[in-house]
């Protein structure tokens, strides 16, 4: 390439407007390769859960979480106890195995492993009424997790349909939802849920007998209710007020100039833009359920006997806590560990995700 030379540049008048050349040197091969090496095209969610794998805390809450699925689904396929069958010897009930410590075998197991029988051993021990706490604690967690998940769905559709609403319409309907909105956020989750379990109770009756909600119970259906009514206004406040900011954007005006649908630009303008708050807000709304539903079950408003529940399991074990402290300590871990596992994950995709914490 022919290089520059001070004689070859064209001399600027003093009064033109032309850029003066002399002032400029060419670039180096080094600032050309910088400038021709581009950046990888990247998804906003791709991007996302790439900052996300980098996160050593976010990637240790989800090994746990993944641990913690495939135990509650794998364990019970395959573990010869029942969470609600008291262990048997031989085709009868051994009541001497009663509040075993874990990995004990009672008396008539002693005897039959003696006598050339392989008996299965008992992890976490037994309960008070002869059965296998390993298992227990399995259908707990499984429990508590399917209830997190679901009141989180619950949370999601209603917030997020009536945040939308709000948010869009503005004015007048605004107005009147979002004071909709704060009376449900002054009315008591648990007094509602007490005052539910008793109505349910009185209307449904004999109703749920032979359905598949009658291993649920009433109880679990008022909590189902009570997330419907109660625990979704957050979710509206936060979707309402990310409307707000992103409604008045140019891309918005254009699409409703081009004639499109206020649910159309809802839905493919508006959402799609704070879809990243909305997954961390549900990420973070589920140990919330789970630790209501553990609270819940501890008062004796949670699933019906003989499920269990990790709350359910930590009350019954609170009787006998100075005999057989382990039957506390298991429940209750799992209840830190899944609560503490969803919050590092939910705080791994607030950083992972939200533009305003992005470098």
């Amino acid at each position: 390439m022919r290089e520059f030379k001070d004689d070859l540049l064209p001399k600027k008048n003093l009064l033109s407007m032309q850029i003066d050349l002399s002032k400029f040197s060419p670039a180096t091969d080094e600032e050309k390769q910088q400038h021709e090496r581009m950046r990888e095209s990247t998804t906003f969610f791709r991007d996302g859960m790439r900052k996300l794998f980098k996160n050593p805390l976010a990637v240790m809450s989800l090994i746990i979480l993944f641990i913690l699925l495939v135990t509650i689904v794998v364990v019970p396929m395959v573990y010869p106890y029942s969470y609600s069958q008291m262990i048997e010897v031989d085709g009868k009930r051994d009541k001497t195995a009663k509040n075993l410590a874990p990995f004990q075998y009672s008396k008539n197991e002693q005897k039959a492993i003696d006598a050339g029988q392989k008996i299965f051993p008992h992890i976490f021990g037994t309960d008070e009424l002869c059965r296998d706490y390993f298992i227990r604690v399995v259908y707990g967690a499984r429990v508590s997790l399917l209830v997190g998940l679901f009141a989180s769905l619950i949370v999601l559709i209603i917030g997020l349909l009536y945040g939308s609403i709000s948010g869009y319409c503005g004015g007048k309907v605004d107005l009147f939802m979002m004071r909709v909105v704060d009376i449900i956020y002054s009315l008591p989750d648990t007094l509602m849920v007490i005052l539910l379990s008793v109505v349910l109770n009185q209307v449904l009756g004999d109703t749920l007998k032979g359905t598949i909600f009658a291993k649920i119970g009433n109880n679990m259906i008022s909590l189902f209710v009570v997330f419907g009514l109660l625990y979704w206004v957050s979710m509206a406040r936060l979707v309402r007020g990310q409307i707000l900011s992103i409604k008045t954007n140019e891309y918005v005006l254009a699409a409703r100039a081009l004639g499109a649908k206020s649910g159309r630009i809802i839905r493919k303008h508006i959402l799609p833009n704070c879809m990243s708050v909305i997954i961390i807000t549900v990420a973070l709304q589920i140990p919330s359920a789970i630790f209501t539903e553990s609270f819940l079950s501890f008062i004796g408003l949670g699933v019906q006997a003989p499920m269990p529940s990790l709350g359910s399991l930590a009350n019954a074990a609170r009787g006998g806590m100075q005999q057989y402290p382990w039957k506390m300590l298991f429940p209750a871990l799992s209840i830190c560990l899944i609560v503490l596992s969803f919050n590092l994950l939910g705080d791994g995709l607030r950083d992972a995700f939200d533009p305003k914490l992005r470098r």
